[in-house]
């Protein structure tokens, strides 16, 4: 019995230093490709604990209003006053398809049309070349686009896949979470995109 209750206590404190704001395992690559017109249920967007959306610590000099996603880490933190940051599991590129840099929010779309540029189009001629928004376009319920890049912060119809590096470069998130992420943040917002936590 007092082996179970150590073992027991031993679980019960690595929990604890997830929900602390410690960085989560990155979910191994899934090979699920893009399906458009699948539709999600709530449970499908239900994240592990991990990379469930969450007020931590953390230490930047970056103004309060920026993004900062850490692929790496598979998260995304919107920087709030007082040494903190509003938390958000993500979905990020697949090998060869990561980069980092700066950019700012230069337009935000709710229920985005999907294009998909003729790069992916080669690489899965399966997919449509357009398709109208709604829950089962893979850009989910929002999408603020990057700059003058291909990229966007976007939502999913495979929720499944955050955590993991899956995506041609753009980040997604689980609906609810761009939902909440889109009403908080205005055009012309700062985005930084570092492969590597900062020291």
């Amino acid at each position: 019995m007092l082996r179970l209750t150590l073992h027991f206590s031993a679980l019960l404190a690595a929990l604890v230093l997830f929900a602390d704001g410690v960085s989560a395992q990155p979910r191994p690559p899934r090979d699920v490709g893009d399906q458009p017109g699948l539709v999600p249920n709530e449970v499908d967007e239900e994240l592990p604990p991990e990379l469930k959306r969450q007020m931590v610590l953390y230490r930047t000099n970056e103004a309060p209003g920026t993004i900062i996603v850490h692929t790496s880490e598979r998260f995304l933190y919107l920087i709030q006053p007082g040494g903190r940051a509003l938390r958000y599991g993500i979905g990020v590129g697949r090998d060869g398809f990561q980069w980092q840099g700066m950019q700012k929010i230069t337009r935000k779309m709710e229920w985005p049309d999907w294009t998909p540029p003729p790069e992916m189009i080669e690489r899965q001629p399966y997919l449509p070349r357009w398709m109208a928004g709604g829950a089962g376009n893979p850009l989910g319920a929002r999408a603020m686009y990057l700059g003058a890049t291909v990229y966007r912060i976007h939502g999913t119809n495979l929720p499944q896949t955050i955590g993991s590096a899956v995506s041609s470069g753009c980040f997604r998130l689980v609906n609810p979470d761009v939902v909440d992420l889109y009403d908080r943040i205005p055009v012309g917002t700062k985005v930084i995109v570092r492969q590597q936590p900062e020291l």
